[in-house]
C-alpha cells in the first residue's frame, strides 16, 4: 500500500465530532508504515488560522486556509464545500478524508456524503472504529445502529465520517504549540480550485423558539394535582 495521505476538513467553529476525526488521523499517521502525511483544509473566516495553527500543534503536517466569504444566506452549501474538498483531493493525492459526521450549525450531515459521491469513492459515515487492516489498503469501519454495531469493509481510497466513541481527542502540548506559530500556513481560495461559490438555497427567516414559563414550586401532593387541573393536564 502507497502512503497514506489523510485529509481532515475543519471549520473555525469546529462541531463536536471534528476532533474525534483528527485524533485518528493523527493516530493513523503514527502508526508504523501507515501514512506519511496528514492534511488540514479549513474553509471560513478570519480566526480561521488560529484553529489550524492548533491542529498544527496536535499533530498535522501541513495547514491550508481556503477563503470563504460568507454571503447573505451565511456559509456556503455542502454541496459547494464538497466540490472545493474534490479539488484539494485531486490537486494532493489524498487517499482518505477524515470528516465529522455532521457541522455543529447546520446540522446537515451532508458534505461527506456528497464528496463521496462526487469522487465515486466508497463511504463509511458515524464511525466508532476505524482499522486499517492490511497493505493493500483494506479498511474495516464498525458504527453503531440500532440495537448494536455494524462494520464495514472497503478499500482505500475512501471517506469516513466519525462520531463521537470513535477515541479520545489530542490535546496540543506547549513546545508544540510554539513550533506550529513558527509554520507556513498557506491561503487559497474556491477559484483556486475551479469552484463557484453557487447558491441554491435562500434563507426565508430564522426564528427564536417562543420563551418558556418560569416554573413555580407547590407545597404538597395537593397542591400538585390542583396546579395540574389548572392547566388541564388532569
Amino acid at each position: 500500500m502507497s502512503a497514506l495521505r489523510i485529509l481532515v476538513p475543519v471549520k473555525r467553529v469546529i462541531d463536536y465530532a471534528k476532533p474525534f476525526a483528527y485524533a485518528n488521523a493523527v493516530r493513523t499517521r503514527a502508526a508504523p508504515s501507515k501514512s506519511k502525511t496528514s492534511s488540514l483544509y479549513p474553509p471560513e473566516a478570519p480566526r480561521t488560522p488560529d484553529v489550524l495553527r492548533t491542529a498544527m500543534a496536535m499533530g498535522a503536517d501541513r495547514a491550508f486556509h481556503i477563503d470563504v466569504p460568507e454571503g447573505a444566506d451565511g456559509g456556503p452549501e455542502p454541496l459547494t464545500i464538497a466540490k472545493m474538498l474534490r479539488g484539494v483531493v485531486e490537486k494532493e493525492n489524498i487517499n482518505l478524508v477524515l470528516l465529522g459526521k455532521q457541522a455543529i450549525d447546520g446540522d446537515q450531515g451532508q458534505t461527506g456524503q456528497m464528496l463521496a459521491g462526487l469522487l465515486g469513492w466508497p463511504q463509511a459515515t458515524q464511525a466508532s472504529k476505524v482499522e486499517i487492516k492490511d497493505e493493500a489498503g483494506t479498511v474495516e469501519v464498525t458504527h453503531e445502529v440500532d440495537g448494536g454495531v455494524e462494520t464495514l469493509r472497503a478499500k482505500l481510497p475512501m471517506i469516513i465520517t466519525t462520531d463521537l466513541r470513535l477515541n479520545e481527542p489530542r490535546y496540543a502540548s506547549l513546545p508544540n504549540i510554539m513550533k506550529a506559530k513558527k509554520k507556513p500556513l498557506e491561503k487559497k481560495t474556491l477559484a483556486d480550485f475551479g469552484v463557484e461559490d453557487t447558491r441554491r438555497l435562500k434563507t426565508l427567516k430564522v426564528t427564536e423558539p417562543p420563551a418558556r414559563k418560569g416554573g413555580g414550586k407547590v407545597e404538597d401532593v395537593d397542591g400538585l394535582v390542583s396546579k395540574l387541573k389548572e392547566l388541564g393536564a388532569l
